[in-house]
């Protein structure tokens, strides 16, 4: 037998260089290959996979009196010197399988409990031979056992028989060694520790050994005995029946009694059994007249149950064919008046009830066929037909009846020197008496619906319209205000700044008082209508609510839906179905109506046009009073409104802004235009007249303002060239001033006053410009040639050039600085004399100052740079003669 590399001296050293510095102790190292396999599925050992060469060490460390056991991988690197790889600690060692795939038995796997992916095959372990096997796997095993105190699971291999292996092969190492025998070597000792394998260390015990094989001798020992056993059963069973056969024999005469007996309970029997059949013959005879009669006795019972039950039916289908004479009477000729109402309602309550008991499901689908119960349907759609005519005529004569009457009676309506609430109660009271009425057309015929509607929107549209004419010519009649003229921004100047300042809020109040008037009321009556008129649309504002002025519920009819049968869901549809057909009725109700409004609106804009700010703010709140309201014309009434009273002060801005364009068309202007002061005014007013939400149309008209005031004042301007910056800056002065208090609370003013400010000061920087260059030309027109020069020569070449030589220098300094004070006082008189404004002479004058000593000192700075040798005029002793003037 070749030798295990579990004695190779070499390797051992090997891995303990390999894991030096650990404090372990080496105690077995063995050559393998590994392995990769599939989890349940391992190919045959060689194929498919790659084998590698490893070499597992087992390696123990003391510890606190305790022993560790670690299962080390190593490797060969590439220059064949072993290295760790896996670490393993046999303290998690579960399993130990060998495979049975391959035949040789040399391949096993090791399985620990604390890998962290079970999911990953763990690597196969392949022996050159059976006994290196064994060995590793023996000596794994009695670690465990010795220092973890426990055996892993074992797969694949008997214990006894590694047990048996380990008998054999436990070397008879001798205790002691004679001196003579030389001294003992290193190798020998290991191979001593590594050979033996005591008793104590086995996996079956001596004594466990021992009771085995008592058991198998005493096995053995029992199969003889039970040969002999088996014999002597026999033996006693022959003679046991040979005692049976002679007992049998004699008792003979007893067996003749008992065949005689048998016999005669034979022939008794052969009789019993054809009694039995004459009786079974009889008695199925029998069942089948019983079973006969039994069947038509069914029929019978089930002939009667059915003819009572059809009975039944038949009374209950009579009860329900049977015409009451009373209703019938009612709904053929009764009368509408209201002590009769109840009666009607009764009638067409039993109809609509009778109508609906004829149809399935209430009525079998199986009567729908019945002669009297086609006949019975006929004649009651006779009767809704005969109903609904004369209710529907009724119904239209009496609204138109009610709205005469009440055109008919002046008291009902504004009168000179007297503004009358409209009042309705009494025409809503007796419309209630017949809202019942309409439910129940409407679930006999809807269609009956649509000529009443139409017939009570003309009336009604009679009535509101002439209660809105009368209150809107009332209302203007008995309003005093001062008239306004719409000449706000031209030119003229007069007495119109006083009429202007008129009061003429009683314009916008009585415009409030028309809308707090009839908003509500046709909010009101739409709502009323809506319920009066049974239109399925369930998002009407409810009666009570902050939209219908938190009245009391007198929309409520007091009715409930007759169809009562109508889910959620039909009601929804129905809702949205009935909503078009409602506005369409609401427009019909209140059609015309704007009319009277919009002449409100005209009268109060020729008063005071600016009064429709304050009417703008006043509808845009009845507005988004109105959102959660279904009246829908009564929101498209409001909307009417706000664009009329849009479009009008759209015209009055219109009017304005070609008063402002008029004043270009002078031939000369001069000083503070007279738009200027005029907008301020009319910014003041238009700021007092804001309501609610109409600053967006304040601020467009604003910007439309001012636009058109600056675009007419830079034509102006450019009109005379010479005075333009003049004109521009005291008019952006007067700007300025003029709405400096506005600006700071009115976000649009302060980003043109913002603008004005800056044109503004781009008009003084040009006039202060030609007013210096004006006095010393000659001065700056000298420093900017040789600030052209510099760009392309050398300061010092500077003085040798045409015209810019010492002495030349020395001319203009002489012309232009000589009576310098008279030169300065010169430009201020100019900068006095063209400026009508005389509030701005002193900041326009400290502009000119500082812009000519600025110019000056950059003067002198040129001068020292390109003629040092030459003196002028210090800018200390300019400074001060400036400061003097």
């Amino acid at each position: 037998m070749a030798k295990s590399s579990a004695d190779d001296l070499e390797l051992r050293r090997a891995c303990e260089a390999a894991i030096e510095g650990t404090s372990q102790k080496v105690v077995l190292s063995i050559r393998v290959a590994k392995s990769r396999g599939v989890w349940g599925k391992t190919g045959k050992i060689g194929k498919g996979q790659m084998a590698k060469p490893r070499v597992l060490a087992i390696s123990t460390k003391e510890k606190a009196q305790q022993t560790k056991a670690f299962l080390h991988v190593l490797k060969y690197s590439n220059g064949g010197v072993l290295e760790p790889a896996k670490l393993y600690k046999l303290k998690h060692l579960s399993k130990v399988e060998v495979l049975t795939n391959d035949p040789s038995g040399c391949t096993f796997m090791l399985g620990f409990d604390n890998l962290r992916s079970q999911s990953v095959a763990p690597p196969q372990w392949t022996m050159r031979n059976i006994d290196d096997r064994n060995r590793l796997l023996l000596y794994i095993l009695n670690i465990c056992k010795d220092v973890l105190g426990r055996l892993p699971k074992v797969v694949g291999i008997d214990v006894v028989e590694m047990a048996l292996w380990a008998k054999e092969n436990t070397p008879v190492a001798p205790k002691k060694r004679n001196i003579e025998d030389g001294p003992t070597t290193e190798a020998d000792v290991v191979s001593e520790s590594d050979m033996k394998v005591t008793v104590e260390k086995e996996l079956v015990s001596q004594a466990e050994e021992e009771d085995m094989e008592a058991l198998l001798g005493v096995y053995v020992m029992g199969i003889g005995e039970a040969e002999a056993f088996s014999e002597r059963l026999k033996r006693e069973l022959h003679a046991l029946e040979a005692a049976n056969v002679h007992a049998i024999l004699e008792s003979e005469p007893l067996v003749d009694e008992v065949l005689q007996g048998l016999e005669a309970a034979s022939v008794c029997v052969d009789d019993m059994d054809e009694w039995l059949g004459i009786f079974n013959v009889k008695l199925r005879h029998m069942r089948e007249d019983i079973e006969s009669i039994e069947t038509r006795n069914n029929q019978l019972e089930m002939q009667s149950v059915n003819n009572k039950a059809l009975i039944e039916e038949l009374d209950k289908l009579l009860e329900r064919l049977r015409i009451p004479s009373e209703f019938a009477a009612c709904l053929t000729g009764g009368s509408f008046d209201e002590a009769r109402m109840l009666q009607n309602i009764e009638a067409c309550e039993w109809l609509t009830g009778a109508l609906r008991g004829l149809e399935p499901p209430i009525l079998d689908p199986s009567f729908a066929n019945i002669r009297a119960v086609r006949d019975k349907k006929t004649e009651l759609d006779k009767l809704k037909t005969t109903f609904v005519r004369r209710a529907s005529e009724f119904l239209r004569n009496y609204f138109a009846s009610l709205v005469d009457f009440m055109i008919s009676d002046k008291s009902y309506f504004s009168q000179r020197g007297q503004l009358k609430r409209p009042d309705h109660a009494d025409l809503r009271f007796k419309c209630r008496t017949y809202a019942r009425l309409l439910q129940h057309l409407k679930s006999l015929d809807k269609n009956c619906l649509g000529p009443l509607r139409k017939a009570y929107c003309s009336s009604l549209n009679l009535l509101l319209r002439r209660e809105a004419r009368e209150f809107a010519n009332e209302l203007r009649a008995s309003t005093k205000a001062s008239r306004n003229p719409t000449v706000w921004l031209e030119g003229s100047t007069g007495s119109n700044q006083n009429v202007n300042n008129a009061d003429t809020s009683t314009v916008s109040e009585a415009y409030a008082k028309m809308l707090t008037i009839f908003i509500p009321l046709l909010v009101d009556e739409s709502s009323f209508f809506s319920h009066f008129m049974c239109f399925g649309v369930s998002a009407l504002a409810q009666p009570g609510s902050p939209a219908n002025g938190n009245k009391s519920n007198e929309d409520d009819l007091g009715i409930m839906d007759i169809d009562d049968n109508d889910d959620s869901n039909n009601n929804n549809n129905k809702s949205i179905s009935e909503l078009g057909a409602l506005n369409e009725s609401l427009r019909d109700l209140l059609d015309g109506i704007q009319e009277d409004f919009y002449a409100v609106v005209d009268w109060a804009y020729k008063i005071d046009p600016l009064r429709c700010i304050s009417m703008h703010g006043i509808t845009e709140r009845y507005i988004s009073g109105q959102k959660a309201d279904a009246a829908g014309y009564v929101r498209l009434l409001l909307d009417a409104l706000e664009e009329r009273i849009t479009a009008q002060f759209t015209r009055f801005v219109d009017e304005a802004c070609h008063q402002i364009e008029r004043n270009e068309r002078n031939v000369r202007q001069m000083g503070v235009l007279s738009y200027i002061p005029r907008f301020a005014t009319l910014a003041t007013r238009m700021e007092q007249y804001i309501q609610g939400q109409s600053r967006d149309l304040v601020d467009q008209a604003y910007i439309k303002f001012i636009g058109v005031m600056f675009a007419t004042l830079d034509k102006i301007a450019q009109t005379d060239p010479k005075y333009a910056d003049i004109i521009l800056l005291e008019n952006y002065a007067a700007f300025q001033n003029s709405l400096y208090d506005l600006a700071n609370v009115v976000p649009t003013l302060a980003k043109f006053y913002h603008q004005a400010s800056e044109s503004y000061e781009q008009a003084c920087t040009r006039h202060i410009s030609v007013i210096i260059y004006y006095q010393f030309e000659r001065l700056f027109q000298f420093a900017r040639r040789i600030e052209d020069l510099m760009y392309t020569i050398t300061p010092e070449e500077i003085p040798f050039q045409l015209g810019l030589s010492k002495m030349d220098l020395r001319k203009v300094v002489k012309s232009s600085l000589s009576g310098v004070d008279k030169h300065i006082g010169a430009m201020y008189k100019k900068l006095q004399k063209n400026l009508t404004s005389e509030e701005l002479l002193p900041s326009l004058w400290d502009k000119c100052k500082k812009e000519f000593l600025d110019k000056y000192e950059s003067f002198a700075q040129l001068v020292a740079k390109i003629y040092p040798s030459e003196t002028i005029p210090s800018v200390t002793e300019m400074r001060d003669l400036l400061a003097t003037m």
